[in-house]
This record gives structure tokens, C-alpha cells and sequence, in this order.
């Protein structure tokens, strides 16, 4: 794609040889005539200046940085992946049905649907048009997939569960599996029945691993445009406000709710039963112990917020001198009372 179409397409600016026929995209040490690179991030200003990149997206205030053709941004870190995508675009999959898949008769499935090797679909499961189910996938009793979703090899949807359109789940997520539901009869564990759902909404990503347990009564609920790492465990009656953002490893535990807009750094781990508001940041192996009203950025154990953290972790470092210097003036102050 030549620069000049690509700017019309991505609707920003370009400044050079409108004719620089691009392939791809790459970083700015290895970009080379063909390839299309972004600069987003001061520290690699002296990458920026002697790449071979053929075109790079940064800001405009940065345009005397680089010599080459450029395509200019507010944002050239969303602009760039834009453009990834339209270099990149994923790999067009012919509709088929696996003679190794197994496909219930009672099951529904729309236009173009691509059934790989091993999937299972099971009796009253509903899948929309263009979908895609890869090979050893697990679709459950009553299952509901929407258009244009995604499923990677091994993905299992039990039964009841509900995935909305446009969707992607990678490898190896479970979305509908027991909650961890028990009651105690003198010393042994009784079995709560999880009863509920998982409900997922339209545009959303699940990450390689990533477990969702069904709701006991109430459902288990990721809202619209919310992104999931790999490794995550959503527990039973969690809900998921729209478009939020989870790194890996977090665990959140059951009927807590995070809001809209949220970004949660991995690892962190969330005790049951808090609400989390809108637009709340959480940084990287935080314990988030209480809710949260206010939105804000949030660190440490428990998590609180981050420049108090900041300060106390300054502190914390400094409490071997603080402590040799109240034993200097101990000393100081017995010695002169002895006098």
C-alpha cells in the first residue's frame, strides 16, 4: 500500500514520498524500505533517527526528528496498530464442516460457519454467522455464539454460556466451569449448585488460559469492549464493566464488580464481594482488599492510593537509618541526664 493511501484510509496526515510503497510494519532497529514503524516513547529517539523505516507515525511535533516520509498523529501508538492491521489483516477462512467434527442435529448454525477438526457443538447450541470454531473446541447444551466471533483451537464454552459478536478467545480459555461454591457442614465441604451463566458481550478479547466461572444464581457478566489477558481467573457473579482492560494473572474473586473503563495491571488480586467504579487504574501486584468510590490510580497491599503508596515505600527504605539515628539520640539524651 502506498503512504498516500494509506493516510486516506487511516484519515491522518502524511509528510514525504506519498509513493513509498509499504508491506508491513516492524520496529524502528529492524524496519526496514518496505516497513512502516511508529515512535511513541522519547527513549527511543536515537532509533528513531538512524532507522531505515520507510515511513514512521509519530506526532507532528516530532517531525523534525526523523529525515523519511512520516504519517502524523495525535496518537501514534493507536494510529500505528491501524495500520498493523491493515498491512496485516488477519487470514480469510473458508466456511467448512470438519468431517472429524461432531455436530448435533438439534444445533443451529448460521451463514459461512467454519467447524475445525474435533470441535464438539452439542444439542440447542447456537452459532451465528462467519463464526469460527477451532479444532478440539467445546460448545455446550445451549450455548449462544455471535457473528463474526472467533474461537481458537481447544476453547470450551459450557453449557448455557453466551458470547456476543466480534469476539476473539484464545487458546485454551474455559468460559461457563463451576464457580468455587461451598458451604461447611462440620469440617466438610458441601457443593453449592452454580446455577447461573456467563454472559460476554460484543467486541470482547479473552486471553490464552483464562477461566470464567458460571454465576451460583446470578450470572457472571464481561460488558462490551472489555479485554482479557491470558491467565485470568474470573470468579462466579463477577461483572466486568465496558471496555476495561486486564493484564495477566489477576484474579478476581467472586460477586466483585469493576466498572467501565478500569485498567487493571497484572497479577493483582481483588477479594470478593467489593465494587470497583468507573475509570479506576490498579497498578501491577496490588491486593485491591476494599472497594474503591473514586476513580483514580490505586497500588500496593492493600491498595490504596499510589502516591501515598509511593511515599510510604520511600519511607519504608529509609527506616534503617531513621531507626540508627532515634538510637544516636537515645544515647545523646541518657548521657546527658546522666551528667
Amino acid at each position: 500500500m502506498q503512504l498516500r493511501e494509506l493516510a486516506a484510509l487511516l484519515g491522518v496526515a502524511y509528510d514525504g514520498d506519498g509513493d513509498c510503497e509499504l508491506s508491513g510494519v516492524a520496529t524502528l532497529a529492524k524496519a526496514g524500505p518496505q516497513q512502516l514503524s511508529f515512535f511513541a516513547n522519547r527513549r527511543y529517539r536515537g532509533q528513531l533517527a538512524g532507522s531505515d523505516a520507510g515511513a514512521v507515525v509519530l506526532a507532528p511535533a516530532d517531525r523534525a526528528l526523523f529525515a523519511g516520509a512520516v504519517l502524523l498523529s495525535d496518537n501514534p501508538y493507536l494510529t500505528f496498530a491501524r495500520a498493523a492491521a491493515a498491512l496485516h489483516p488477519a487470514p480469510s477462512l473458508p466456511s467448512q464442516r470438519h468431517p472429524q467434527a461432531s455436530v448435533h442435529p438439534d444445533a443451529r448454525l448460521g451463514a459461512d460457519v467454519r467447524i475445525e477438526a474435533g470441535a464438539v457443538i452439542e444439542a440447542g447450541a447456537q452459532v451465528g454467522d462467519r463464526v469460527v470454531v477451532g479444532a478440539g473446541c467445546y460448545l455446550g447444551a445451549g450455548v449462544s455464539v455471535g457473528d463474526d466471533t472467533r474461537l481458537s483451537p481447544r476453547v470450551t464454552l459450557l453449557a448455557g454460556t453466551r458470547v456476543g459478536a466480534r469476539c476473539l478467545i484464545h487458546p485454551g480459555a474455559v468460559l461457563g466451569a463451576d464457580g468455587f461454591g461451598l458451604a461447611n457442614d462440620r469440617g466438610v465441604w458441601v457443593k453449592v449448585p452454580q446455577l447461573g451463566r456467563v454472559v460476554v458481550g460484543d467486541d470482547v478479547e479473552i486471553g490464552a488460559n483464562t477461566t470464567i466461572d458460571r454465576g451460583a444464581l446470578d450470572d457472571t457478566v464481561i460488558g462490551n469492549g472489555v479485554k482479557l489477558d491470558n491467565l485470568i481467573q474470573v470468579a462466579h457473579g463477577v461483572r466486568i464493566g465496558e471496555h476495561t482492560a486486564i493484564a495477566a494473572c489477576v484474579g478476581i474473586s467472586g460477586s466483585t464488580v469493576i466498572g467501565r473503563h478500569c485498567v487493571i495491571g497484572g497479577g493483582v488480586g481483588f477479594v470478593g464481594h467489593l465494587e470497583i467504579c468507573d475509570r479506576v487504574i490498579v497498578t501491577g501486584m496490588s491486593m485491591v482488599a476494599q472497594s474503591i468510590t473514586r476513580p483514580g490510580v490505586y497500588s500496593g497491599i492493600p491498595a490504596e492510593d499510589a502516591r501515598r503508596w509511593r511515599r510510604n515505600i520511600g519511607r519504608f527504605h529509609q527506616l534503617d537509618e531513621l531507626a540508627r539515628r532515634l538510637l544516636r539520640l537515645e544515647r545523646s539524651n541518657k548521657d546527658a541526664v546522666d551528667e
